[in-house]
């Protein structure tokens, strides 16, 4: 039964339909005429124009065998009557009787796949005249264009429930993820805990460089945890949200990163150039979570003989923000989808990793205003984010601007400082 309701449902979302009923009643003369579904075993109405109170609507049911619908689906032609009484084939067979009829017309509906739906159909108790190339043309256009319309209907249909599926998964699996990185926060808590309390008691040099070992992967997946966390607000709040902090000066915060990345890694060599004359109106914590990825990022895929290099500077302008890194250039197919969640260029063997960070950088960067991009060529990579510096930056360091308002101005103004300096 479902099946047959939905069939009804999509002749009656067919606007169209009642339209070509009633010019098929006016060009014929005809009293009723129908849009049926036929099956094996079933005849139904699922939209019908009953001018002679034949007394079947819409959603009503004949016998199947007892219509000359179901010789039409047998057969896969039409059938075709002028006149019962002196139709040589028609005259003595048992539905004109059953029926009153005296004149007829089915068409098969046939849809694009080649299955076969119904007919469009016509009944009168007089004559009419039927077997002309205009009415017969008429009716299978009208039969063609409600089956093209009928597939139409399936596949939106279909696009539709696959999409409000791949929603649903999409948002189940970020709560998921979300639920799971707070879950994942009093382990790792446990776990720091316990380890500055074996470091106050033990201080030699094997327990110490376990502890190192530990601390290690401590930083390591409390920011995969930030990053999977980031990633599900993102996801499910419509992006990351930042909070810009005026009158806080970003060198420390930048130099912070920096050395807590060289005592996770004190086998890697970085060179910090931090030199940010004024404020930036940034998030800190977000532009640390930045910093803290493309160095992690420098560190999985860097060269380990190459040092890596992190400069920070106002530009023309705008604020930058730069990671360096040696080793072999990125490839060209990958470069495309490097900012991409649970993307990652798979160059060394056994690499770990969800393939977030450079993602979270990428949407720091954008709630900023600016954007993440990068080169790699000649055995160096660097990743530079840049953002225009805010109007209000320039008015605090007296420059003169004629309208502090406008970006453009701003940084025409802050390239005369920078060149008057020289």
């Amino acid at each position: 039964m479902t099946d047959i309701q939905d069939d009804i449902a999509a002749i009656q979302r067919i606007d169209a339909i009642p339209t070509i009923l009633n010019v098929v009643c006016k060009t014929t003369g005809m009293g009723f005429a129908a849009v049926a579904r036929v099956t094996e075993d079933r005849w139904v109405a699922c939209e019908v124009l009953d001018n002679v109170h034949f007394g079947l609507p819409a959603g009503g049911e004949l016998k199947v065998e007892t219509t000359l619908c179901h010789e039409v689906r047998g057969s896969g032609q039409e059938i075709v009557i002028d006149n019962v009484a002196e139709d040589p084939i028609y005259a003595a067979h048992h539905t004109p009787r059953l029926y009153n009829l005296q004149s007829y017309i089915s068409v098969p509906i046939v849809l694009p796949d080649g299955s076969f739906f119904g007919t469009l159909c016509a009944i009168d108790s007089k004559p009419a005249k039927l077997k002309n190339e205009t009415t017969m043309g008429m009716f299978r256009l009208f039969a063609e264009l409600i089956a093209y319309h009928l597939d139409a209907d399936k596949k939106l249909t279909e696009s539709r429930a696959q999409v409000l599926d791949q929603q649903a998964a999409a948002k189940l699996r970020e709560q998921f993820i979300a639920v799971l990185g707070h879950d994942l926060r009093n382990p790792l808590a446990a776990i720091q805990g316990g380890a500055h309390l074996i470091a106050k008691e033990h201080q030699d040099p094997k327990t110490a460089f376990v502890l190192r070992l530990m601390q290690q992967s401590v930083s390591r997946m409390s920011s995969l945890i930030d990053n999977i966390l980031d990633f599900a607000k993102g996801r499910l709040g419509g992006g990351l949200s930042v909070t810009r902090q005026s009158g806080q000066r970003l060198e420390p915060t930048l130099e912070q990163v920096i050395n807590e990345i060289r005592a996770s890694h004190p086998e890697r060599l970085i060179h910090g150039s931090i030199d940010i004359a004024g404020d930036v109106d940034v998030d800190h914590a977000r532009l640390a979570q930045l910093l803290s990825n493309l160095l992690g990022n420098a560190i999985t895929h860097g060269s380990d003989e190459a040092p890596i290099e992190v400069s920070a500077a106002i530009v023309d302008g705008h604020f930058e923000l730069a990671v360096t890194n040696g080793g072999d250039p990125i490839p060209p197919e990958a470069m495309d989808r490097l900012f991409q969640p649970f993307y990652r260029a798979d160059t060394r063997p056994g690499q770990q990793g969800l393939g977030l960070g450079l993602y979270i950088a990428s949407e720091i960067a954008k709630a900023h205003g600016g954007r993440l991009d990068v080169r790699s060529e000649d055995r160096k990579t660097r990743f530079t984010f840049r953002m225009p510096v805010e109007p209000k930056v320039a008015a605090r360091r007296g420059l003169r601007v004629s309208n502090p308002r406008d970006p453009e101005e701003v940084a025409r103004a802050l390239g005369r400082e920078k060149t008057t300096k020289r």
